[in-house]
């Protein structure tokens, strides 16, 4: 005779593979950076107004500031492919770094569930003094890959980069093309669940583009969500299948990406 409590308890204890969703929800996100000392700049103050895409607004005690991002609200889910739309200033770059925890908001939520890939700035965190070496860890730190995992895919990264020898010589000593194989390399060494790009990357001489857009394109097929923004109308219609048009730090459409590209494009 089977025994009731006996199965509660197994069923209690047993190990279950648990399938989270990854997804980005944003409710009400507002985003303000804060100008000091911007009363006594009038001039400046206009042009800022017309050069960025957020708009300048004042605090309760009189600060200047800048509303980088306003109201915005959106849910993205397993299998979106968003594009962010806009012009210079709109706020694309800027709600990318919301998402990857760089900014938080002045008020609102920006929930994100699963690991997030970041590909917005290649060559940032990397130390030009510090050999090649040297730099794959401070760039997977701050990327927020473990120690130990990048330690297991260090040669990897090195055969990938084509730097040989020169991963041992400081990174002041690259060519350009060099420098950003080796901060690529490192980029795209994991599959994120949550991929966010600033434009699609086209790295190095024309023999590590082909491999670079090979990979590229292995990493955005395999990650759950990708959030890319970009100027290029020919990627939102082949590559998205949903896009956000962002005017002076404000959702103006949310739509399928074939719509809200007519809208934009005309």
């Amino acid at each position: 005779m089977v025994c009731y409590k006996d199965v509660v308890q197994e069923l209690l204890f047993k190990n279950f593979d648990v399938v989270v969703m990854a997804g980005v929800e944003a409710k009400n996100f507002n985003l303000n950076f804060p100008i000091f000392n911007a009363s006594s700049r009038s001039i400046t103050s206009r042009l800022l107004n017309v050069a960025t895409g957020g708009r300048l607004d004042a605090d309760s005690r009189g600060r200047v500031e800048v509303n980088a991002l306003e109201s915005i609200n959106f849910e993205f889910k397993d299998g979106d492919r968003v594009a962010l739309l806009g012009h210079n200033g709109s706020g694309k770059s800027t709600l990318l770094r919301a998402i990857a925890g760089i900014y938080s908001g002045t008020s609102g939520e920006m929930n994100v569930r699963g690991n997030v890939g970041s590909l917005i700035d290649l060559s940032l965190g990397i130390n030009p003094e510090a050999t090649g070496k040297e730099n794959i860890y401070l760039r997977a730190a701050l990327l927020g890959i473990p120690k130990r995992e990048i330690k297991s895919h260090f040669e990897e990264i090195v055969t990938f980069s084509e730097l040989g020898n020169f991963i041992e010589l400081p990174v002041r000593t690259y060519s350009t093309g060099m420098h950003l194989r080796l901060a690529f390399a490192v980029s795209t060494v994991l599959r994120p669940e949550i991929l966010l790009m600033d434009e699609w990357l086209s790295v190095g001489d024309e023999g590590f583009k082909v491999k670079a857009e090979q990979r590229l394109a292995e990493i955005v097929s395999s990650t759950k969500i990708l959030v890319i923004a970009t100027h290029s109308r020919h990627l939102v219609e082949r590559s998205c299948n949903r896009a956000i048009w962002l005017e002076h730090g404000r959702i103006l459409m949310d739509g399928g990406a074939d719509e809200v590209a007519a809208a934009y494009w005309g």
